[in-house]
């Protein structure tokens, strides 16, 4: 990942959708090592090529150079929606859709508070969510359909996400860290 990917932030968001995907694999009884990978290499191509359809279709073509198993790259593939061929099918597909715009938003959130993870929680992350130019970037829909997709009721999932971002925290927030 580090080969690819110099900006920070892009690798901040990497590492939490990371645990993200650890946590919801612990949850559901799959491979925890497989789930985080999917969450750290789903966005390691950006950087070379941010447009569609480009990423993350160059970056599967590395993957599979490197041996990475289908199912990993195939999931890759399926969290952007503009690649048809590619509908998410699998728990590990609509995990990793449900988690990557959300973990986003969750640090965005966590950014304007003063204890950043601490004590956040999802009825905060909730109200930013209804406020289109906080983190305009962030798709609501894709947020919505992404906990949709997964199964889970959206509080539970953004308080699932959070916890899971907690266990991070330090490497999200590393001046907060500093402070303790």
């Amino acid at each position: 990942m580090h080969e690819y990917v110099a900006n920070i932030s892009l690798r901040k968001h990497m590492y939490a959708v990371e645990s993200a995907m650890r946590s919801y694999a612990r949850k559901f009884g799959e491979d925890e090592n497989k789930w985080g990978i999917v969450g750290l290499l789903h966005d390691f191509d950006y950087e070379r090529w941010p447009d569609a359809p480009a990423h993350p279709v160059e970056g599967s073509k590395i993957l599979r150079q490197l041996g990475y198993p289908e199912d990993v790259v195939y999931a890759i593939l399926s969290h952007a929606d503009y690649i048809a061929e590619c509908p998410r099918v699998s728990l590990l597909d609509k995990a990793l859709y449900a988690c990557d715009e959300l973990c986003g938003f969750i640090v965005a959130c966590a950014h304007v508070r003063p204890t950043k993870l601490a004590g956040l929680e999802h009825k905060s992350v909730q109200k930013k969510l209804k406020n289109p130019n906080f983190a305009a970037a962030v798709s609501r829909g894709d947020i919505d359909r992404g906990a949709r997709e997964l199964g889970v009721e959206m509080d539970t999932h953004i308080g699932f996400c959070i916890q899971a971002l907690r266990e991070i925290s330090d490497t999200l927030f590393p001046d907060q860290a500093d402070a303790k």
